[in-house]
């Protein structure tokens, strides 16, 4: 099957799709295939309409679309795989579906405020060596408020994967949550996160519910990549193991790009979401304000660190706040210590930081949940052992 002869299979495939669940992602083999696939597609868009609703991966030269039932069987010398696009949901407890009601949000502190989780893991001793400075963080999520008081600081340029045209504001409000706990600043009223001089820059890939596709994530690991930034954030998992999701991570981390993501909130042991289950990845898990691994946090060898994940209190749409629990939430705390450490030793690599972070937590309090070797990670001492 030539290029020209897989554009219209893949333009019959198409018609009569109907519906998300019937959506793939297809990898070519190599470079050169997609280059032709692609200048077959520029060809043939205005005689082949459907064309239009293809949605490039070029990082992982692939492409997404939703094709009829049993289409994915096919099979051609240039294609490498044919997966389904999962649907993947934000780890966060509670209101990870829509917006909160406007009576459940909280209104601005009349004074600056410093959250529990970022002075339990001594973030504001850590402040005297590193704020984050020139840090560049991105967080792919629901977007940000760009409007928020405490934000306006930090966020910089960023990308709606789910319309190109638009900026990524938030509509739901995890991203502005996440975007807090890593870099909020006050002077007067309002919090201050655990790097308050790094950039954020917002990467929607989740609508107003909560909702992605795997190929919104690769989308904007791609946009992350080409922008030269230092770190993502993925507050979010699944179940389900995806080679073209593992493809993009692996291009992030081989760029030098330090991926952090969360383990999942089902209270599982030995049971971490993809892409935290990777390999490339930081994987996170959530302790309580004890100190000890909270209850619904996933646990097992496969998590490298933990850090603060119940009820978590940090910025929210509308200048509001709110207080949120989820191994999301301590993703964004170990982010924020992150960017403290490139700040005072950029070009550190992925690998290098993991160990770092491992090596200066701290064991988590014994109890019937605690994992061997299980810790909880220190900004103070990570920090301070980069600025030697």
């Amino acid at each position: 099957m030539n290029p020209s002869t897989f554009v219209s299979w893949l333009h019959e495939a198409m018609e009569g799709s109907e519906g998300a669940d019937e959506r793939h992602i297809i990898r070519f083999l190599n470079d050169r295939d997609y280059a032709a696939f692609a200048r077959q597609i520029g060809r043939q868009r205005k005689s082949l309409p459907r064309l239009h609703q293809i949605q490039p991966l070029r990082l992982i030269r692939a492409i997404s679309c939703t094709l009829r039932a049993g289409s994915e069987a096919v099979s051609a010398p240039f294609i490498r795989s044919i997966e389904p696009d999962t649907r993947i949901k934000l780890h966060v407890l509670g209101h990870a579906s829509s917006a909160l009601p406007s009576g459940e949000e909280k209104k601005s502190p009349v004074k600056a405020v410093i959250p529990w989780g970022v002075r339990h893991i001594r973030a504001p001793q850590a402040w005297i060596k590193s704020r984050g400075e020139r840090v560049r963080i991105g967080v792919i999520d629901t977007g940000a408020d760009y409007t928020h008081p405490d934000l306006r600081h930090c966020l910089s340029r960023g990308v709606n994967i789910l319309n190109r045209q638009l900026p990524p504001i938030d509509d739901n409000g995890h991203g502005t949550h996440i975007a807090g706990t890593i870099s909020a600043y006050t002077r007067h009223r309002g919090i201050i996160g655990v790097a308050p001089q790094a950039i954020i820059h917002p990467v929607k890939a989740f609508d107003q519910h909560g909702g992605a596709f795997v190929s919104d994530i690769i989308g904007g690991i791609d946009w992350c990549v080409s922008s030269g930034l230092d770190i993502i954030n993925m507050s979010f998992g699944m179940k389900t193991y995806s080679k073209a999701l593992e493809a993009a991570v692996l291009s992030a981390y081989r760029s030098g790009i330090i991926v952090v993501a969360s383990s999942g909130n089902e209270g599982n042991q030995a049971e971490v979401d993809y892409p935290a289950r990777l390999r490339q990845v930081i994987a996170v898990g959530a302790t309580t304000r004890k100190g000890r691994i909270a209850p619904f946090s996933n646990i097992g060898k496969q998590i490298n660190i933990y850090a603060p994940g119940e009820k978590v209190y940090s910025t929210w749409l509308r200048g509001k706040y709110h207080e949120l629990s989820g191994t999301s939430m301590a993703t964004s705390h170990v982010t924020g210590v992150i960017a403290l450490m490139l700040a005072k030793k950029p070009g550190l690599k992925p690998l290098r930081i993991k160990n770092l972070l491992r090596k200066h937590a701290r064991y988590i309090i014994k109890s019937r949940k605690t994992i061997t070797g299980a810790k909880e990670i220190h900004a103070f001492r990570s920090v301070s052992a980069v600025s030697k």
